[in-house]
């Protein structure tokens, strides 16, 4: 959501220049690519780069490209091949072993929904959302419909890309959307009597961090944490620590005892709570205000004692957590990276919190069997 978010500041900067912008869109990946679908880059007419859709190999390509469907006003599907291991014959050295698939869109602003518009959308609050995307590779010189539909929970926001398709096919986009927002994932949906696909994503909200605690050692947190996008809320009974001079990147200060500031706190399957009040009082307060536990993680600073002890005060106030619930905490918090200092000890605390949030154990990549990314479902696979 970082990324999105990036694009839509991009976008309105070039927007009161009056630069034309077109949208690049990685829309499907066979094999081995350094980002999957999902990725994006905002191009303006003047050639300036928001979002990534490579590691820097796709984009001057990805640039000349952008200029032609700016010009030209009409959208394009545009395919790297590197299968054959001679990918030098693009001229962008990509080195993947790949094909990857890239939708550009040109942004015209008084076309209603246009792909920026349901981005806009997208970012307005933490309701679960699907995006589709449309695109032809058989017929990758037309015009393509690209992003076309947002579908949520009690709503559908689409434009006329989706409108002119035929009603079949937009029925099957349709239980292609309820299955992801069933599910979770993100598919490849290819449409049955139809040449197009649709890349039908599962949109995430940003991590949301809620930090207790505003000592010294949270700092470097915060800024790590704010350097990778998450939503970051600091409580505290220090009233003096709590303030937006001090912690700038925070959308929410919460100051007040344990129990006041828990119930203000805001949890939800993206949200992680880390307790670092180094206050063992407080940070009870804010467990037994938790309870019953509706977030992925909570975790301990301290060592494997302080838990304990927490566990058993928790059981003298009459919570008592099963086995699903104890999973659901973490202490001492942090993945074995050997940290010492704060800022070794933030990079351990939200690397676990990230695979956590992932459903990952956060081991080495070369133990991995398989590729590195999770594909959506429908791709094929390297």
């Amino acid at each position: 959501m970082k990324e999105i978010k990036e694009i839509l500041k991009a976008y309105d900067l070039a927007k009161r220049h009056n630069e034309k912008t077109a949208l690049a869109t990685v829309v499907k990946v066979e094999g081995s690519s350094y980002r999957q679908p999902g990725a994006r880059m905002l191009i303006t007419e003047n050639g300036a780069l928001t979002g990534a859709i490579s590691g820097g190999c796709l984009e001057g390509d990805a640039l000349k490209k952008a200029q032609m469907v700016i010009f030209k006003q009409q959208s394009m599907l545009v395919t790297y091949d590197t299968t054959d291991d001679d990918d030098a014959k693009f001229g962008v050295g990509l080195g993947c072993n790949g094909i990857i698939h890239i939708l550009i869109e040109p942004i015209v602003e008084n076309r209603e929904n246009n792909p920026i518009q349901l981005l806009n959308t997208c970012t307005k609050n933490r309701d679960q959302k699907v995006l589709v995307t449309l695109f032809d590779i058989i017929n990758k010189r037309e015009s393509q419909p690209g992003t076309a539909l947002l579908f949520q929970e009690k709503s559908k926001i689409y434009n006329q890309s989706f409108t002119r398709i035929k009603p079949d096919a937009q029925s099957s986009i349709l239980k292609a959307c309820s299955a992801v927002f069933s599910d979770q994932k993100t598919l490849i949906h290819p449409i049955e009597q139809s040449n197009f696909t649709a890349f039908v994503e599962n949109m995430q909200p940003s991590i949301r961090l809620n930090i207790i605690g505003a000592g010294n050692d949270v700092l470097p947190l915060v800024k790590l944490a704010k350097a990778m996008g998450w939503e970051i809320t600091i409580a505290d009974g220090r009233s003096d620590l709590v303030s937006a001079t001090r912690f700038p990147e925070a959308i929410e200060l919460l100051s007040g005892k344990g129990n006041e500031v828990v119930s203000q706190l805001k949890v939800d399957q993206k949200t992680a709570v880390v307790l670092m009040s180094h206050n063992f009082n407080y940070d009870l307060e804010i467990l037994k205000g938790l309870y019953p536990y509706k977030c992925p993680y909570i975790g301990v600073l301290g060592p494997k004692k302080k838990l304990l002890k927490l566990m058993d005060q928790l059981s003298c106030h009459g919570i008592v957590l099963q086995e699903e619930e104890e999973k659901l905490i973490f202490g001492p918090m942090g993945l074995d990276l050997g940290a010492e200092s704060p800022e070794e000890i933030a990079l351990s605390i939200l690397a676990e919190v990230k695979a956590v949030m992932n459903g990952n154990k956060g081991g080495h990549l070369r133990s991995k069997n398989g590729p590195i990314h999770n594909h959506p479902a429908g791709t094929s696979r390297p």
